[in-house]
């Protein structure tokens, strides 16, 4: 994301101007935005006059509209955020107080308004800025006749393609059938490859599988590079990596993330902190459950007890439209860090969030043992 202009004040009010310039921009918007504030775009709308003759005559008539935000509609497939609420700007095709909604596209620039620039928001904005953050990863998860391919990013996984090819079984006279489905499927899976793993955007590709599936798409992947000169593919097959899973279901990127050889390429990443923090936690409940909770009321007890070591909070926490929900997570984040600890704000369109979001989306490692938060109800 590019920022045009800012001017705002930390804790306090102020604007910024930005441009989305990808689909990891427009899910930062999706979190940056809350109800309440204000944002201001060029959109086009359809007005109806009338003419000399006493018809009517429609033309669309672009126009620039300053919305107070009331709900926000983020579509990850389609990568596009509408955001909705009353006009605040007047002008000669919109009155003040008339509902309408803004899509915020790539490469439009639009301004945000807050009363208050918080912690939280500030670190949003500052992550959707890095211009040196770039896709973690590339990733086809595969089982025989089933592939997906995802692109995982700074804040958020994106499933780009599915190929599901039928294989006859491997015995008999099938065997001939078998080999030429499987060549077939390969091929499909190295085209979705071709079109969607950019090696100039991407710090490593992963091939992953259960069984043998993985190594025989890796050979065959090398070969028709070398036969058809795919040069991408040549000059970065150092950079393509293998690595075993329980299936190619994307419940299974987190064995990948997990995988020391895709560990040490990324280790840096958001995706990479998460899923290790993360496995922190788990390994804490198994192991020491009195140094572990989750959900609200036993991390707050916690935090009063100055227990929080390891904060693990839910980006979609921060995007609750009770202003005072978000005050409260927004003060727990910055009341930890304050006391010594760490905050990791987990996002929701990782396999990590989603996790998370199952713990109720608040997690704690603990610096001493608690046992007596069992007691507590949730």
């Amino acid at each position: 994301m590019r920022i045009v202009r800012k001017d705002l004040i930390p804790n306090g009010p102020g604007s910024v101007k930005v441009i989305p310039v990808d689909s990891d921009d427009l899910w930062f918007a999706y979190n940056l935005v809350a109800a309440g504030d204000s944002v201001l775009a060029v959109t086009v709308r359809k007005v109806v006059r009338q003419t000399k003759s006493g018809g009517k005559d429609a033309e669309r008539v672009k126009l620039k509209l300053e919305i107070k935000v009331e709900a926000l509609d983020y579509d990850k497939e389609g990568s596009a955020l509408r955001i909705s609420g009353k006009n605040i700007l007047e002008n000669e095709h919109v009155k003040i107080g008339a509902f309408h909604s803004l899509e915020i596209e790539l490469h439009r620039p639009f301004v945000l308004t807050k009363d208050v620039w918080d912690s939280v928001a500030l670190d949003t904005l500052h992550q959707a800025s890095d211009s040196a953050a770039t896709t973690d990863l590339a990733v086809v998860l595969m089982q025989e006749g089933l592939a997906n391919i995802f692109l995982v990013g700074r804040s958020m996984t994106i499933t780009r393609s599915r190929i599901e090819t039928s294989i006859p079984r491997k015995h008999g006279p099938a065997v001939a059938r078998y080999e030429s489905a499987l060549n077939k499927f390969f091929d499909s899976v190295l085209h979705a490859f071709l079109k969607h793993v950019d090696f100039n955007v991407v710090r490593c590709a992963v091939i992953a599988s259960p069984g043998f599936t993985k190594d025989q798409f890796h050979r065959y992947l090398l070969l028709e590079a070398e036969r058809r000169q795919l040069r991408p593919i040549i000059a970065n097959k150092s950079r393509i990596v293998i690595v075993h899973t329980s299936s190619g279901y994307k419940h299974s990127l987190r064995e990948v993330l997990d995988a020391s050889n895709v560990m040490n390429l990324i280790k840096e990443t958001k995706a990479a902190q998460e899923v290790k923090v993360l496995k922190e936690f788990f390994n804490m409940l198994s192991n020491d459950p009195t140094r572990a909770c989750y959900g609200p009321k036993h991390v707050e007890v916690a935090h009063e007890r100055m227990a929080v070591q390891t904060l693990l909070i839910a980006d979609d926490l921060f995007r609750n439209f009770e202003i005072a929900t978000r005050k409260k997570y927004v003060d727990l984040v910055n009341s930890v860090k304050d006391s010594g600890g760490t905050a990791h704000i987990f996002s929701s369109m990782h396999v990590s969030g989603e996790q998370l979001g199952q713990l109720t989306g608040v997690a704690a490692i603990l610096r001493f043992p608690l046992p007596d938060l069992e007691d507590i109800e949730m």
